[in-house]
């Protein structure tokens, strides 16, 4: 009887043991995979990608950097990759349409994952619908290919540089480009030499005081004139500020644009003159007309042109005159003498 109770005791104890490393293997199991929970806590997605850049199964599903799934399976549809994934149900109202589903990693290593935006807008994806996919971001094949391609672009470009090919081959290469480079660089420091001692415009402006106040007053007195005119004072200011002024200039600029039209419609003596070719044609004949009588004046042509040229003419028509002024002045003084006067009757 002992005996028999022993190896009771110690069936109870292997069991007790078991049941113990069962529950402990059960809570192993749940801490590692907490955050996924149970398979009655989890329901299945999928999304689609041109590239899944080595994504596997069993690699981590995150929202907003949290690992709340894993991919099951990565299967090929047509030219594009389908990623299959559960999650855990309490994300259903996170992962809606307005969710995008990206390739990502876990390490520099380059171990993927699939990052999922959460969004409260649209409605919640369906089990076994597809989470719609963004622009993947840049992985580290992509940066090797970038930086080979900026490598081999520097070595084109220092292979140009020494065939002397550019701006920077030539001064590398070419002695004279050098030279006069090396001419220009003497003659800057020549240049600001002299200005440091004074030389030129510039070098006096910056070494001699009397230039500078001089500036100085100008800028005073340009400063001045601006402050006139903005208070109204002269001219000019009275053109910015005084409304009366400039209506007037407004009016004046009307009245020459209203009598330009006016001349360049034919109205008025100018406007004719300018426009009919007839008044013209007629102006323009009785000034050659009176060119021709001018001339025949000056060459001495008839009455008028021999009394400009005849002198003889000139000094018989002025005795003429002169008699007939005294024999005037004789009647004035005896008319008898001279007016005699008979009537007859028949």
């Amino acid at each position: 009887m002992p005996r028999t109770r022993s190896l009771a005791w110690s069936e109870l104890k292997i069991g007790v043991l078991t049941i113990a490393a069962i529950i402990i293997g059960a809570l192993l199991v749940f801490s590692l995979t907490g955050s996924r929970g149970f398979f009655w806590q989890r329901y299945n997605l999928k999304t689609r990608f041109g590239n899944v850049a080595g994504l596997a199964a069993g690699s981590p599903v995150r929202v907003a950097g949290v690992q709340v799934g894993s991919v099951k399976a990565v299967e090929f549809a047509g030219e594009q990759v389908d990623v299959v994934f559960d999650m855990r149900k309490d994300m259903r109202d996170r992962i809606t349409t307005g969710s995008v589903a990206k390739l990502g990693s876990v390490s520099l290593l380059g171990e993927g994952a699939v990052d999922i935006t959460p969004s409260t807008r649209g409605a919640p994806i369906p089990e076994w619908g597809y989470v719609p996919a963004g622009k993947t971001a840049s992985q580290l094949a992509d940066v090797t290919d970038q930086a080979s391609v900026g490598i081999a672009e520097l070595t084109g470009l220092i292979h140009d540089v020494r065939n002397g090919r550019g701006t920077v081959g030539k001064l590398m290469t070419d002695e004279r480009l050098y030279t006069e480079l090396h001419q220009f660089i003497a003659s800057a420091n020549d240049l600001t030499a002299g200005i440091k001692r004074g030389r030129g415009t510039i070098g006096k402006l910056l070494n001699d005081p009397k230039a500078a106040d001089a500036l100085e007053a100008s800028l005073k007195n340009i400063e001045e004139l601006t402050r006139q005119i903005n208070s109204g004072q002269g001219s000019l200011g009275k053109l910015l500020k005084d409304d009366a002024f400039a209506n007037a200039l407004t009016a004046t600029t009307a009245n020459f644009r209203e009598l330009t039209d006016k001349i360049n419609k034919g109205e008025g003596t100018v406007g004719r003159l300018m426009n009919d070719r007839a008044l013209y044609d007629r102006i323009n004949a009785v000034t050659t007309r009176l060119d021709e009588l001018v001339t025949r004046l000056n060459e001495g042509q008839g009455t008028a042109g021999q009394l400009l040229k005849d002198q003889r003419l000139y000094e018989n028509m002025n005795k003429v005159a002169t008699d007939l002024s005294s024999l005037l002045v004789e009647i004035k003084k005896d008319p008898k003498k001279y007016l005699n006067v008979r009537v007859s009757i028949f």
